[in-house]
């Protein structure tokens, strides 16, 4: 029982030092001194340009899964595709807020009132796979851009927020979207971290 014990917080804690050695958050442009003392933040997603584990195109990717499903099962694939877009406003992007929320002490959400936008671009998306014998975590890859709301074309700063591990402890994460939704809790943190420590 002890042992059993002992490799669970071992396994947590490597879960944890792996998570915040991989994830990379640097400023590329511009600073974020104009985001002191900022309580709110309106916030977009981006996924056009999306690359997905080894396709440099997310259509070519989606084509290839909703084809394999569906020789399985009738349906099977187009199901999947529906998930595979509905998971970004269901999981992850609340996710993503509710984490960037707790860490960066300013509110993001559907604020069009705010004087700054954040903008969240998807760059990359690994899903991984979780099949008992063997196991990939998930991660993205993005992109944070500080513009003003009322004048989006021209970017204040932007972030670089890359290698965001997903999974989940204990290892049930057999569905892909459980798996990347981590990702985005990942990112959320880490950004707003990061803003916080920077805005200053």
């Amino acid at each position: 029982m002890k042992k059993t014990y002992i490799l669970l917080l071992l396994s947590a804690f490597f879960v944890v030092s792996n998570t915040a050695v991989a994830q990379k958050v640097k400023l590329k442009s511009g600073k974020l001194s104009m985001l002191s003392g900022v309580k709110e933040l309106n916030v977009q997603y981006d996924y056009s340009e999306m690359s997905v584990g080894k396709f440099s195109d997310e259509a070519d990717y989606i084509k290839k899964k909703k084809e394999d499903y569906n020789k399985k099962e009738a349906g099977k694939g187009d199901s999947w595709e529906k998930a595979w877009v509905a998971d970004r406003e269901n999981r992850f992007e609340p996710q993503f807020e509710e984490l960037f929320n707790k860490t960066s002490g300013i509110k993001v959400g559907d604020l069009s009132d705010a004087k700054y936008t954040l903008i969240f671009k998807t760059t990359f998306t690994e899903p991984g796979y979780n099949i008992h014998i063997s196991r990939k975590n998930a991660s993205i890859n993005g992109e944070a851009y500080i513009v003003e709301t009322a004048n989006p074309d021209k970017i204040l700063a932007k972030i670089t927020v890359d290698k965001c591990p997903g999974r989940t402890f204990g290892g049930y994460d057999y569905d892909s979207g459980t798996r990347i939704q981590e990702a985005y809790a990942v990112a959320g943190k880490g950004l707003g971290k990061f803003i916080k420590k920077e805005a200053k």
